[in-house]
């Protein structure tokens, strides 16, 4: 029978175990005092007060549950158990001790001996349970210290305490601790959890070489995004891995604590700072309204509606082509207490009388629109299909966001609408022309019941369909090679909540006609990214996952912009939103160019659509692409 496959022994034995024990040192007890000369027992009833002596323990065993534990993982609590037991028959015999004397002028038993017998009794109950625990973390951690991984944690606080405590009990085991990690260097000469507190005077690469970690798990709440980031980056840099545990706020079982230890993941190195938001401004535009969201079906698209939700609007349509993926919103959404309506509608935004059906039935009061096509090479190839979504889709909502008097209207845009260098980036640039252009009619001709279109912009989103940080973990997951552009090319990245949150914020604040733009942050080089996913991943850039450079794509820039050449930038009372000052035309003449390129669409005629697109927005200019020879 091998140690490693018993199972947990079933209550009886663990009773009759503890009742073994209390025999011996009841024995023990009585052979002591024999041997100095003195009665244990008093009276000549013995047999009665040996059996009612084991039956109370019996009792106070069932009433405390001292045998429910799991002796291999004791605790403090079973300690605690077995005392109140144990005390419990003391205070009982001694009171009858007590009496007995008092009635009949006769004590049964000597109250030292029975005083002695307690303390006996309960320190080998609880010593045989130490005794078990301690056998069987010594022959598992001898047994998998060869596989384990050598780990430091950074963190000396109650976080990192409960992270080692968690992992030293983890099921399978993962991490052999080999000490924390002061970042104050105020404890060098102390230990905890008998291991030592390692005093950090270089950097932490060298300190983890000094002892053979090859890990290192950040445990420590007091580090500030910068001070993670620097550890990240120089620990990856020597191609040690790092892992990371959020802040633990409640004391939760063991296992749920160390299943929460995770490889640092790219988009913790790459969030900023928590956006605060204008709850009351959000809540009093969504509260009880019914909100339309197109596109909902999409990873921007999905986020709004969640984050929609939180305000308890009165209904929420959520709209979308893609069958399977609304399908599943759907199925989330219904596992959401609330107490908004929710429906699910299967819709072409580009079908004028199916979206009129839609306006018809649920008169919408808010509209999130984020349906698009997105994805640059597949644009440039079918540009007749990014006007009829992108720029005819976006038309048909508008003019029945008018006709149907939507209080507000917010456009989801991108930062490729400036300066556009391909179709999508031109498409989405012509639909924030006409949504521009049709708030000053309906403004000239409703005044203040005007609808309100609100667009925002802002660049790429981390996690998104199609973004760059899922496609390398797919590319690394399949060894490699990594994919790459252009060595030089650079990108501005958020998170999707960020986005979302930011688009619900401009979304309150607007009056109407903004261009809203987003403070993005640095911008990333994607060369960098990649490398750092690779490392992250737990390989070395070059050696295990080559980085392979295959040249633009049609249409792509090297640099995304936020605002176009002649425009500026106002700010606004929130510190990560700005107001992009855009030239505004006429509807009359815009709507006329449009209704020519949505014809143009109709005969799948490439080039004279691109030229009329380059014609509506003169910044357009091609970049890799085989429309650069209507820019000469």
């Amino acid at each position: 029978m091998k140690l490693h496959n018993l199972g947990y022994l079933p209550r009886w034995i663990i009773v009759s175990i503890d009742m073994l024990v209390l025999m011996f040192c009841f024995f023990a007890t009585y052979m002591i005092f024999r041997g100095i000369g003195m009665d244990y027992i008093g009276t000549s009833h013995n047999i009665t007060f040996i059996s009612s002596f084991f039956g109370l323990n019996l009792f106070f065993f069932w009433l405390f549950r001292t045998y429910s534990g799991i002796i291999r993982h004791s605790s403090n609590i079973d300690a605690v158990k077995l005392l109140f037991s144990q005390l419990s028959v003391l205070v009982l015999f001694l009171l009858f001790n007590f009496i007995s004397q008092i009635f009949f002028k006769q004590k049964p038993f000597l109250n030292t001996a029975l005083f002695i017998n307690i303390v006996l009794s309960f320190c080998a109950l609880f010593l045989y349970r130490v005794v078990v625990k301690q056998t069987f973390e010594l022959y598992f951690s001898e047994k998998s210290n060869a596989k384990l991984m050598r780990t430091v944690i950074y963190g000396t606080d109650a976080n990192a305490i409960s992270v080692a405590n968690a992992l030293k009990f983890e099921t399978p085991t993962r991490f052999k601790i080999v000490g924390f990690v002061d970042k104050n260097n105020q404890n060098a000469s102390k230990r905890m959890l008998d291991l030592p507190i390692l005093v950090q005077k270089k950097k932490l690469p060298a300190l983890m070489r000094s002892i053979g970690a090859e890990s290192v798990i950040i445990a420590d709440k007091g580090l500030s995004r910068e001070e993670q980031i620097i550890i990240v980056d120089q620990c990856l840099e020597y191609n040690f891995k790092v892992f990371t545990v959020p802040l633990i706020s409640d004391w939760e079982n063991q296992k749920e604590i160390s299943q929460k230890v995770k490889t640092i993941q790219i988009e913790d190195l790459l969030e900023r700072k928590p956006i605060v938001l204008d709850s009351k401004g959000i809540s009093k535009q969504l509260k009880d309204k019914v909100i339309l969201i197109t596109g909902a079906a999409g990873s921007i698209g999905s986020e709004i509606v969640r984050q929609v939700l939180v305000f308890n609007p009165k209904k929420i349509i959520m709209l979308d082509q893609a069958e399977t993926p609304l399908h599943h919103l759907q199925l989330e959404t219904e596992s959401i207490s609330t107490t908004a309506k929710i429906r699910t509608v299967i819709g072409d935004i580009r079908n004028t009388e199916a979206m009129d059906m839609v306006f018809k039935t649920y008169q919408p009061q808010v509209v999130f629109h984020a349906a698009a096509y997105k994805h640059v090479p597949l644009m440039e190839e079918n540009p007749c299909q990014a006007i009829f979504t992108n720029i005819k889709g976006t038309k048909n909502l508008a003019d029945l966001a008018c006709l149907y008097n939507v209080k507000k209207f917010v456009m989801v845009s991108t930062d490729k609408a400036v300066n556009p260098s391909n179709v999508m980036g031109a498409s989405k640039r012509i639909a924030e022309k006409y949504v521009q252009s049709l708030q000053l009619r309906d403004q000239k001709e409703k005044g203040t019941g005007a609808t309100k279109f609100i667009t925002t912009r802002f660049g790429n989103v981390l996690g998104s369909n199609g973004s760059v940080v899922p496609l390398f973990t797919k590319q690394i997951a399949e060894g490699g090679p990594l994919t790459i552009t252009h060595k030089d090319i650079i990108r501005y990245f958020m998170t999707i909540p960020e986005a979302c949150q930011l688009v619900l914020e401009a979304g309150a604040m607007g009056n109407g006609g903004e261009i809203y733009i987003f403070d993005m942050g640095k911008p990333v080089k994607i060369i960098d990214l990649a490398r750092k996913m690779i490392k992250l991943a737990g390989f070395i850039p070059e050696r295990d996952i080559k980085i392979e450079i295959v040249g633009l794509r049609p249409g792509e820039k090297l640099y995304e912009e936020l605002l176009n050449d002649t425009s500026k930038s106002i700010p606004t009372h929130h510190a990560k939103i700005m107001i992009a000052q855009e030239i505004q035309e006429e509807f009359e003449a815009l709507h006329a160019d449009i209704n020519e390129l949505i014809s143009l669409s109709n005969l799948f005629a490439n080039e004279a659509i691109v030229a009329q697109m380059k014609k509506i927005v003169p910044e357009f200019k091609s970049m890799n692409s085989t429309y650069e020879l209507l820019d000469k």
